[in-house]
């Protein structure tokens, strides 16, 4: 597995983001799980077209992934996600979109290509890239951990799925609504000694 993350939306590194798309398997499933919390859809819906649209723009097919439609069917999940060339998990609450790799079993089916799916591509922005962390610890000061939106599952989930050893700390002095907390986070980590690499918007962390 490779992987393309970035601190926001798709970042500065285009170029190299169109190299890393497997030739053979362009279909992009685009999962946005990240936002269930939220009650305003339209701007929901406007988020996601405008990345669904960059995305495409660099030659992804792309296709909405919903996590919800698989939640205690991860078998069927591990079937229709294997199809993907590309799996590109968005921003928003990274506790909720944790709660939803949970209740779907995408957590363990994503460690599994981790180890075995060399042709595959993950990319991603602000918590779809937290996410891949050790430990979740220190994000409550930025997502709002009381985000319940899914009735399977309550109580708070906070560790990473440990695909890389390090925190990747989005929106650092970066002109975004979570900058001034993110300097919290990265006070947190720093005082706690926890790994992390602290990123600003546009910049990308590329693992091949």
């Amino acid at each position: 597995m490779k992987f393309y993350l970035s601190s926001y939306q798709i970042g500065d590194e285009v170029d190299k983001l169109k190299d890393l798309i497997p030739k053979n398997n362009r279909k992009t499933a685009y999962i946005s799980n990240a936002l269930d919390f939220s009650d305003d859809l339209e701007r929901r819906k406007k988020s996601e077209q405008f990345d669904i649209g960059q995305l495409t723009k660099a030659g992804m097919e792309v296709k909405q992934f919903d996590l919800r439609n698989y939640f205690n069917q991860s078998d069927i999940l591990n079937n229709d996600i294997s199809k993907y060339g590309v799996i590109w998990i968005r921003g928003g609450n990274v506790f909720v979109l944790r709660q939803a790799m949970r209740i779907s079993g995408f957590d363990n089916v994503l460690k599994n290509f981790a180890k075995n799916k060399k042709d595959i591509l993950y990319g991603g922005y602000s918590a779809g890239v937290c996410i891949l962390a050790p430990t979740l610890k220190g994000l409550e000061l930025v997502d709002d951990i009381n985000q319940r939106p899914y009735k399977e599952q309550s109580d708070i989930i906070w560790e990473g799925l440990n695909l890389i050893n390090y925190t990747i700390i989005p929106h650092y002095k970066s002109d975004h609504p979570e900058s001034e907390a993110v300097n919290k986070v990265v006070d947190y980590y720093k005082s706690h000694n926890i790994p992390f690499k602290a990123i600003s918007d546009g910049d990308v962390i590329v693992i091949e």
